[in-house]
Formats: C-alpha cells, sequence, structure tokens
C-alpha cells in the first residue's frame, strides 16, 4: 500500500511540473536538455532562425561572460562562484520574445527579465536552477508625444535615455521617475518607482496609462485586455511574478524651463545633529515643489582619527533660484543656504547633476543616453526602511555613534516624501508607503578594497548593516515595518509554502491588503508559477497540497 501511495505521489508530482513547464515538455528533455536544444528551439519556431538565433548567447560563446557582466549592476555579484545564466537571450521585437518564452517553458528553465536597474539580489541575472536570462537591452525604443503629453517605452530603456528623449521635444515636460539614470523602465515603474517629482506628482507607477505585456501563454495583452486587475498589479507589485512587460505607456507632467539644484555639506561639528532634526519636520512640509534628499556617511576629521557625521544636503526646486531661497530662508534657516550653494539649469541637466556624481550641467545631456559611459553604480548590501515619525535628538545620536562603529564604508539616504504622496490610498497600486511618510532611508555597507562581499571584512560590514537596522527598529515604521520592493533584500525571507511563512516578507513591501489581493491575481494569470524568483508572489493550492498531504501521510 505504501509504495503504491509513493508511486501516485511521484506520479502527481510528474503531472504538477509539466503542467508549470509547458505541455510538450517531459521529464526525459528536462534531464537531457542542452543549449544546442533551446537554439534549435528556436529556430524552428522563428520564421527568421538566422536573425533570432545570433541574439541566443550560450556559454560556449566567447562572448558570453562579458555580456552577462555588463548587466550586473552590483558588482558582488561578479565572482566565478555565481551562478550564470545556461543561456543569454537578447530579443529586439515582441515575437522574438514570444518563441524565447515558448522554448524556456518548453525545455524546463526558469526565465528571469532583465531590463536594467539596481536589482541589489541580482534575481534578473542569476539563479540556483538552470535558466534562461532574457534580456531586453535592445528593445529600448521611446516615442514621445508632446502634443498628447506621453510617451512609450520600451522596457530595456533606461530613466538617463528617457529623460533624454523628451529633451529633444520639449523642456517644459517631463516623466516623474527616479535620479538613478542607469535604471531600467520595466521593472522601475513595476515596482512603484520614486523620484525627484514625488512630492509634486507622485510615483512613476501613478503616471502609467497603458501597457504591453506578455503573460505566461505568450499572448501580447494591453490594459484593456488583460482587465484594471492585473493592471493594477503591475504598477507596484513587480512584474517579474506576472510575465514579461514590453513597454509602459507613460503621461508626462508639466516642469519650468529652468529649475533650481542645490548642494551643501554640513558636518556634526557644523550643528549637523540640530540641522537634520529640523529637515525631518520641515522638509516634508515645504511647498510640493521642492523635494530634497540627504546622504549621510561617517568619516575623519581632517588628518586625525576622530570620526564625524557628514550630511549632504541636496534639493531640487521647481523653480528659480530667489524663490527658493526665500523659502528655505523662511521655513529652514538652520540649513543656511546661499547662492553659492545653487545653480539653476533645465530639467535634463538636473537629472545629469543629481544622478551621477562625476557629471556637472556643463556635461553634454547627450550623456545620460550613453550606456558605454555608465559607471556600475552597486557594490553593496542594501536595506529600506520608511520613517513616520520624526527621531528625536537622543535617537540621532546613537545612529551617528552606531555608525562610527563601522569602518566608513556605510551610506545612508534619506529621500523626503509627502506632498502629493498623502493624496493616495495605501491601496491604489500595490505599492502601499504613502500617506504619513517622512522621508524613505536607503542603507547600504560597500564592499570597496575586498574580492568578495564573503571575505572577514565583508563579513563584518553585512553583520554591522544588520546591527544597524535593529538600532533603527524603534524609529522606523511597524505593523509591518515596511520596504520598498525596489530595493529587495533577501534578508526580509524567501519563504512561501504558506501565507505566514511569506507573509514575513511579503506584507513589508506591500502590506497585507495589497499582498493578499497580489497573491489572487497571481493565482489567476500564473496558476503554474512559472514567473517566479525568492521573493515573488506565491502561488498556494489547498486542494493540491491536502491531496499530496494526504498521499504522503
Amino acid at each position: 500500500m505504501k509504495n503504491s501511495q509513493l508511486s501516485t505521489f511521484v506520479y502527481i508530482f510528474i503531472i504538477l511540473n509539466l503542467v508549470s513547464w509547458g505541455s510538450s515538455s517531459s521529464i526525459f528533455d528536462i534531464k537531457t536538455r542542452t543549449t544546442e536544444d533551446f537554439i534549435s528551439c528556436i529556430q524552428s519556431n522563428s520564421n527568421n532562425d538566422t536573425t533570432i538565433s545570433q541574439l541566443i548567447v550560450t556559454p560556449t560563446n566567447s562572448s558570453f561572460e562579458s555580456l552577462w557582466e555588463a548587466r550586473v549592476n552590483n558588482l558582488k555579484f561578479i565572482q566565478p562562484t555565481t551562478p550564470r545564466p545556461s543561456i543569454i537571450a537578447t530579443p529586439t521585437d515582441e515575437t522574438q520574445v514570444q518563441t524565447i518564452l515558448l522554448c524556456t517553458k518548453k525545455l524546463g528553465y526558469e526565465l528571469r527579465t532583465r531590463s536594467g536597474g539596481h536589482d541589489f539580489e541580482g534575481l534578473s541575472y542569476t539563479a540556483l536552477a538552470p535558466f534562461v536570462m532574457l534580456d531586453l537591452v535592445n528593445m529600448r525604443q521611446v516615442d514621445v508625444n508632446v502634443t498628447s503629453m506621453t510617451a512609450w517605452v520600451q522596457s530595456g530603456a533606461l530613466l538617463g535615455e528617457l529623460y533624454y528623449a523628451i529633451s529633444q521635444k520639449t523642456n517644459t515636460l517631463y516623466f516623474p521617475a527616479g535620479m538613478c539614470i542607469t535604471v531600467g523602465i520595466g521593472g522601475y515603474i513595476s515596482g512603484g518607482g520614486y523620484g525627484n517629482l514625488v512630492r509634486k506628482y507622485g510615483l512613476a507607477a501613478d503616471h502609467a496609462l497603458d501597457i504591453r505585456f506578455i503573460d505566461v501563454n505568450g499572448n501580447i495583452l494591453d490594459r484593456k485586455s488583460m482587465g484594471e486587475d492585473l493592471f493594477w498589479a503591475l504598477r507596484g507589485g513587480g512584474g517579474g511574478s506576472f510575465g514579461i512587460i514590453l513597454a509602459w505607456k507613460v503621461g508626462l507632467v508639466p516642469v519650468p524651463e529652468i529649475v533650481t539644484v542645490f548642494r551643501k555639506n554640513v558636518t556634526l561639528e557644523q550643528n549637523g545633529t540640530n540641522i537634520f532634526h529640523k529637515y525631518q519636520y520641515v522638509a516634508p512640509r515645504l511647498d510640493r515643489d521642492l523635494t530634497m534628499r540627504v546622504q549621510i556617511f561617517s568619516e575623519l576629521i581632517g588628518n586625525t582619527t576622530t570620526k564625524t557625521i557628514r550630511m549632504l544636503f541636496e534639493g531640487l526646486y521647481l523653480g528659480r533660484m530667489d524663490a527658493l531661497l526665500s523659502l528655505l530662508d523662511k521655513r529652514f534657516p538652520e540649513l543656511n543656504i546661499t547662492r553659492v550653494f545653487c545653480e539653476e539649469m533645465t530639467m535634463v541637466q538636473s537629472s545629469l547633476v543629481l544622478g551621477e556624481p562625476s557629471y556637472t550641467s556643463s556635461t553634454p545631456t547627450s550623456m545620460l543616453a550613453n550606456r558605454t559611459g555608465i559607471v556600475k553604480p552597486w557594490n553593496s548590501k542594501s536595506k529600506s526602511d520608511y520613517v513616520r515619525t520624526p527621531i528625536p535628538k537622543r535617537g540621532l545620536k546613537k545612529i551617528w555613534e552606531k555608525m562610527f562603529e563601522n569602518d566608513m564604508t556605510e551610506m545612508i539616504i534619506t529621500y523626503t516624501f509627502s506632498g502629493k504622496m498623502n493624496e493616495y490610498s495605501d491601496t491604489a497600486i500595490p505599492y502601499p508607503h504613502r500617506a504619513g511618510v517622512l522621508y524613505q532611508m536607503l542603507k547600504s555597507v560597500g564592499f570597496m578594497n575586498q574580492t568578495s562581499d564573503t571575505t572577514p571584512v565583508s563579513l563584518r560590514r553585512i553583520e554591522w548593516l544588520r546591527s544597524f537596522d535593529k538600532v533603527l527598529e524603534p524609529y522606523v515604521s511597524k505593523n509591518p515595518r515596511e520596504a520598498y520592493l525596489n530595493y529587495n533584500d533577501l534578508d526580509l525571507g524567501v519563504g512561501s509554502d504558506t501565507y505566514a511563512e511569506a507573509s514575513v516578507w511579503g506584507e513589508r513591501y506591500w502590506k497585507r491588503a495589497n499582498f493578499k489581493r497580489l497573491i489572487q491575481i497571481k493565482a489567476r494569470v500564473d496558476p503554474g508559477n512559472f514567473f517566479r524568483h525568492p521573493q515573488s508572489i506565491p502561488v498556494f493550492s489547498t486542494s493540491v497540497s491536502n491531496m499530496l498531504s494526504s498521499l504522503i501521510n
């Protein structure tokens, strides 16, 4: 009887996996597949097999390693032990994406879609199971329509490329997206997406009007054909859980021809604690035309061995310098911003200046669309938080003391919210970190001068970051302690066998109501859980779970 039950269990296990792999796959196919099988599948299902086969790169190609490394934004993953893709596919059009999806399913590979961006945990370019990396780098067309104040942007386009394309048509429209110009549109909007216009216009996802999307069955859908539920899920729920985002139609927003950028460094010896304490109360309540962030580091004082905290206050004001100075002099005189710290420029120039430290307002704006000049922005471990109540001075002093324990490789960035964000409910889209958030906090440690993130020094830095996270616990959001999906963090958890297990990380990204709705939508659009990664929206099947449980017992 036990042998019979076991045989039945194995049979059901095979059937379930066949469903998730595709009807034409088999256990024999999975065990014996080769990259040549994938190329053959591509060729037999393509009208132009010569062209599409040239877009498939395997480890036998001399260009494989350099191509993969070019798509790894977090340098800590460029290690011999990091799992590489079995295949890198770089399609140029939508039909090729359909073919790649078909063959990936048929041969039982996992699929990870790469459109550029942070991806701090490497979920789009590394995986433990054999996988195809669908790299959308060749799909980056941008079509700007000034008259309708819209743009169609393919997923592989970077924010910098979108900004540049808009600037070639107009200086009085823009897209409210992030200041990191190397981030890819596809994944960015699907995670919500905040930036320098967040207080004036809200998130990038709030301005998504339509989408082109491939579901698990290879159908190309738009907003109308997919329905409002899935369209809701894709604007903050993470596209990688539901299918392949091909392009977004976005609404553009008005901006003045001239904006003002300011930067000023302040240390603890220059009244830094009091200034930052005041910042927490003032910045979220300032005119919505002003968005401010603070970068915080520990450093040595001159040539001494004594540490201090340096805070770089940066701001973008949608207006002229005189109006900004009047505003700050009235509301935030402690910061003492004068003309020497300010510069007037166009909106697209501000994206250069605030997006890349080595760029200035005189840098040609074409650099926004120059991928060859991109410097890898990260070699770090990062975490995020949201602050809803100002941290008291005694709390700030504890934070400075904890930073002094590290070896000056940490980076803390606070980014002011409020303004327009207060007008949205937590459930308007899956991104829930809205009304009441004063600022978002990003915390990182770098692995500079280390060969990997697993050296003793790197491990000490990671442990410091985790202990720093505990120091912050009394001062950040609670029940749940919120985190930003686009700053993915596997420390939050990866289990998804039950809701209780998945909620440990899921409710931090989306809160309970949104997470439950995302799970319901996932069950409808991808019931076999083909589109998955360690923190993808889970699929729970009560009936199958009960059946397997009874057979095992």
